[in-house]
Formats: C-alpha cells, structure tokens, sequence
C-alpha cells in the first residue's frame, strides 16, 4: 500500500470510529424500556439494514459491513487471519459433529472465516484432510476419530479448541504489529484460564488438562494444569503471582465477570491506536472495537428480551472504545 493509499485509509478509519456506539449510548440502550425500543435507538445510529432483521441477522450484518470495509481499504487480509481463526474452527466442530451424528448443523456454519465453510464440511465428509490447511489436518483426524469412537463431545471440543488456540498463537507470534501480539497473547491465555476452571469444577485429570491448555507466553500452562488439580483457590493463588493478578477478583465473582474483564482488557490496550497514524494497528483496533460493540448489544438485546432488569444487564456490558 503507498503512503498516499494509507493515509487515506486511515482517514477512512478515522471517520467510521466516529460512528461507534459510545458508553453514552450504551447507557441509552440499557435505559430503554423494551427490545423494541432498543432496536428503534440503534436504528437511529445506522444499524438495522432494512429494518425487518432478527436480531441475530443484524448483529451480523453490522459484523460484515466492518470487514467489507476493511477489505476495502486493506490490500493484504491475510494479516487479520488472527482474528478469524476461532470462526475456522467452530466450523471444524460442526462438520465433525454433523457428519458423526448425521445431524444438520449447517444453520450453524459462521461464513467469517479463512476457509470456506463448505470446504471443511467435505474435508470431513469424505475424510480428505489435504483439503484443510496443513495445520488444521491432524486436529481434525484425532477430533473426528475420537467423537466416531468414543461418542465423546468434549474430547472432540478440547482437541479442536486447543488447535484453535494454537493457531491464534501461532498467528500472533508471526505477527509483525505488536497489537496483533498482544490480542493473540490475551485470547489464548483468557481461554487457558477458562479452561483450567471449568476442568477444576468438573474434576478433570491432570493428564486431561494437560491436553487442554495451550502453550503461551504469559501464563505456564502446566504450573496452570497442577494448579487446577489443586483447586480453586490454587488457581487464584498462582494467577496473583502472574500478569493476570487483576483477574483473580473477578474469576472469584463469576465466570462471566471474568470475561468481561477479559474484554475489557483488550479494549484498554488498543486505546493508544486512536492516536497512531501510520500501522495497520487502527485497522485491527476498529476490528476489535466493532466487535466488542456487536458482543455488547448481544448482551443488552438478548437481556431486554428475557426481561433481565438494566442492572443485571449492566454487569455484562463490556467497556466501550471510543
């Protein structure tokens, strides 16, 4: 991209970020009485397409116009396949368990991805992993045999979502943007420390966790797994000696605290590209801002229509980042 074609992307970023939901607004959503009210005040901010979507349909429709726009705007995509690792994978599940099961799962195919949906639904179908990219081929060989023969659904979960994590890292790794880094780092550690929880409240092994958490660079994940085995509080005790410290009060909370916690971290650290002119940083940060703001409305939505009270609704809403 020439300078001129970046500064002018820039702008074009600079302009959009204008048009993101501010914690304002947020706390105009959580004030409105209804649903239906909340869908009429986004609408007033330019969400809604042609205003007869589901909410799910336009959530999704918001989460395809920002990567229309970046794809607009950035000749190489590829730098943002860090972020649409997790989609590829979740696609990798469903065409497991659809073709195990013999179920049709394909509503829940997610279209953002590295790899068309379609592809991997084949890959699995007619067992030809050379059509998955070479990292995805062994992962989903063990998932897809380990569910055929064992009818195990989360041994087929752990081996892929550790492969998805693995991928993230990898990206991250490779990455030359220091915030690609750090999104990688933060995504794979929360997920460890998730995982590590949940194994400890279901009385998982020491050998299960082990297969479980992904290997990064901020937290040891076997220091995590003996820890898990341990107990709970063994958890928080090695996580206060960790950069994660600022998590334990949360973790203790609930799980839900924790991820908002999680995501509201990422937002803090991607403030600063507000103010840098010339990365592909501001790209990357609108991408993450678009969808906390998309996770965030989810939540007020999917609250205002189970007749949550605002401040139950409150608790989950993550910070905003303009």
């Amino acid at each position: 991209m020439s300078e001129k074609q970046y500064t002018y992307a820039v702008a074009r970023i600079r302009a959009k970020e204008l048009s993101l939901l501010s914690s304002s607004v947020i706390e105009q959503l959580l004030a409105c009485k209804s649903y239906d009210e909340c869908l009429r005040l986004l609408a007033d901010k330019g969400w809604g397409g042609d205003g007869n979507l589901t909410a799910e349909q336009l959530l999704e429709n918001e989460r395809e116009q920002t990567w229309s726009l970046i794809a607009e705007l950035v000749e190489d995509m590829s730098v943002f396949d860090v972020f649409l690792y997790a989609n590829d994978y979740h696609n990798l599940k469903a065409a497991i368990k659809q073709v195990c099961t013999g179920t049709d799962l394909k509503n829940i195919f997610i279209t953002n991805g590295t790899v068309d949906p379609k592809t991997i639904l084949n890959a699995i179908e007619e067992h030809n992993y050379a059509l998955l990219p070479e990292d995805m081929r062994v992962p989903a060989k063990e998932a897809f045999e380990a569910l055929l023969h064992t009818r195990d659904g989360q041994l087929c979960d752990m081996i892929v979502d550790k492969a998805a994590l693995s991928a993230i890292y990898k990206a991250g790794l490779a990455a030359e943007n220091e915030l690609l880094k750090l999104y990688a780092e933060l995504t794979v550690a929360a997920a460890n420390i998730k995982t590590a929880v949940r194994c400890q409240k279901t009385g998982k092994t020491l050998d299960v966790l082990q297969r479980a958490l992904a290997p990064c660079g901020s937290l040891d994940a076997d220091r995590l797994a003996q820890a898990a085995v341990s107990g709970f509080d063994a958890i928080c005790e090695y996580l206060e000696n960790s950069s994660y410290a600022d998590a334990v009060p949360e973790l203790r909370t609930s799980p839900s605290a924790f991820e908002r916690w999680c995501d509201n971290l990422i937002i803090r650290k991607i403030r600063p590209q507000l103010y840098n002119p010339f990365t592909i940083g501001p790209f990357a940060a609108y991408i993450l801002a678009r969808e906390n703001e998309i996770k965030t409305v989810r939540i007020i939505l999917s609250g205002k229509l189970n007749g949550l009270s605002e401040e139950s609704i409150r608790e989950r809403c993550r910070e905003m980042y303009v």
